[in-house]
């Protein structure tokens, strides 16, 4: 498991890098195109939207591996240190159940819905399931960093006799 999980953190970060750089080089066209050229590109905008959904779920995904999700700390810690591993444990458990729940079949309906040949966006002419798959690519990762985590957790509790 730990070495699916060291692949998956290893691409995720440079999928990560690639989309910021690409978001960044729409933009600057965007604006050079606009300002300089007189003439603003069509794509750029909607580009530049579609790649920060992206970052925006996979960025989340990398923080949850990376243990940069305040929001789990902050619960996790009002407790206190007898309590807190399995908090811990009942967190990433809550975790796991929303990816699967609302990012995976959610997601796999929300990418069929949206697969539809109307479904299409204006400028780039893409399917719009196209980029709503990234709910439940990163939902999928999400779970297998969740399930990576629980049972760490597990394992640490059990081997320490908490």
């Amino acid at each position: 498991m730990q070495q699916l999980v060291n692949v998956i953190e290893s691409g995720l970060k440079k999928l990560l890098i690639t989309l910021c750089a690409l978001i960044v080089l729409g933009v600057t066209w965007q604006v050079f195109s606009r300002y300089v050229l007189q003439s603003p590109s069509s794509t750029t905008e909607e580009l530049a939207r579609f790649l920060l959904i992206w970052i925006g779920l996979f960025g989340a995904a990398y923080a949850y591996k990376m243990d940069s999700h305040l929001g789990l700390d902050v619960v996790v810690n009002k407790f206190n240190q007898q309590v807190r591993p399995w908090a811990n444990v009942f967190a990433h458990v809550v975790v796991l159940f929303f990816a699967v729940a609302v990012m995976i079949i959610g997601g796999f309906s929300l990418v069929n819905l949206t697969m539809d040949p109307t479904q299409i966006s204006a400028a780039l002419q893409v399917k719009m399931g196209f980029i709503y798959s990234a709910v439940p690519i990163s939902g999928i990762i999400i779970s297998i960093f969740s399930l990576q985590k629980i049972a760490n957790q597990i394992s640490a509790i059990v081997s320490t006799g908490e």
